[in-house]
């Protein structure tokens, strides 16, 4: 079977979600052989690769979408070869899925806007400037981030105690372009920003970045991480990140495996595991959503105890900081 992963630039799927899904895999169907593959950005590119998957023989596949928006094509091809595909993380519209294993997407934006609305709170009188930097367009995770973010921060913008004053989606989440919107923000806004809300931590550490160019880092709170990157929780240890939202990728790839090696030996998708549905335009496919925390500098241990990172990698370079040196 294969797993095709999205691109390079979300380093999660590399470093973490394929071995863990490898791993998994050998404990509930041992000796399938797992594939994989990476997209690295081009939705034409991973289209080949299932085309390629197929040709091969695969008894499934495991689809990370590159663009939700331009995978149709993808599912397609393996419903037309009768491959089952179960989605991962990432939604694929117009066509047909066996199962997706998401995080709860809406719960992640909840989590994310309820933590910028306390920063608010916490701010002085008077209007709060905001930049938000969103994810890919058109994608279910994104369009349920911003719901669960609004549901907080709507208010707030429609009682005048936050203006918005940047506001964009990140073509396929990338860092690059995210920094590029950052470093444009502050220019038109003479540096004059009180908060940024992020949707991952890749699009935060773009943030970072911008505000490091103008000696602003840990002056301007980041919020709205996720995934729980390394790099992230470096920067909450170092005050340039407020939060990330933790997602035991543990969880994500065990559901996957086990959706998989059902599938792999003729049976259906196991019941057990499905607890709602995600609309793809075609199908409401059967999903399986988890839980997510948030994460800021005070229960970074409960990331350490999920054996997501130990303490050495957390602190790796940053072995002076309070936090680090309390806990090496």
């Amino acid at each position: 079977m294969f797993l095709l992963l999205p691109n390079t630039q979300t380093t999660r799927f590399e470093e973490r979600d394929a071995p863990l899904f490898q791993q998994f895999m050998e404990q509930y169907s041992p000796g399938t052989e797992v594939i994989v593959r990476n997209a690295e950005g081009d939705p034409d590119k991973q289209q080949d690769q299932v085309n390629d998957a197929i040709t091969q023989g695969a008894s499934a596949i495991v689809l990370v979408s590159a663009d939700a928006n331009l995978a149709s094509g993808s599912l397609a091809l393996a419903e037309q070869a009768q491959v089952p595909v179960v989605l991962y993380d990432h939604d694929a519209k117009d066509g047909t899925a066996a199962a997706q294993v998401v995080f709860d997407s809406r719960e992640v934006g909840k989590e994310q806007g309820d933590r910028a609305a306390e920063l608010i709170s916490a701010m002085p009188d008077g209007v709060v400037k905001v930049a938000r930097i969103k994810g890919n367009p058109g994608e279910y995770g994104t369009e349920q981030y911003q719901l669960g973010q609004d549901e907080a921060l709507q208010p707030l913008i429609d009682s005048g105690r936050v203006e918005v004053v940047c506001d964009q989606n990140i073509t396929n989440w990338d860092p690059v372009e995210g920094q590029s919107f950052m470093e444009d923000c502050l220019t038109s806004n003479d540096n004059d920003i009180d908060l940024v809300v992020s949707m991952n931590d890749g699009l935060a550490g773009a943030a970072i970045a911008a505000l490091t160019t103008q000696n602003l880092q840990g002056v301007v709170p980041v919020t709205g991480g996720q995934d729980a990157n390394v790099e992230a929780l470096q920067y909450i240890i170092q005050g340039y990140q407020d939060n990330t939202v933790f997602k035991d990728l543990s969880q994500e790839a065990d559901a996957a495996a086990q959706i998989v090696a059902a599938l792999v030996a003729g049976d259906e998708v196991p019941a057990d595991l499905i607890n709602g549905t995600v609309d793809n335009g075609a199908m409401e496919v059967p999903a399986a959503f988890l839980s997510v925390e948030n994460v800021t500098i005070d229960n970074i241990q409960d990331v350490v105890d999920a054996d997501t990172w130990t303490w050495d990698e957390i602190c790796q370079g940053i072995e002076s900081t309070d936090l680090c040196a309390a806990n090496l």
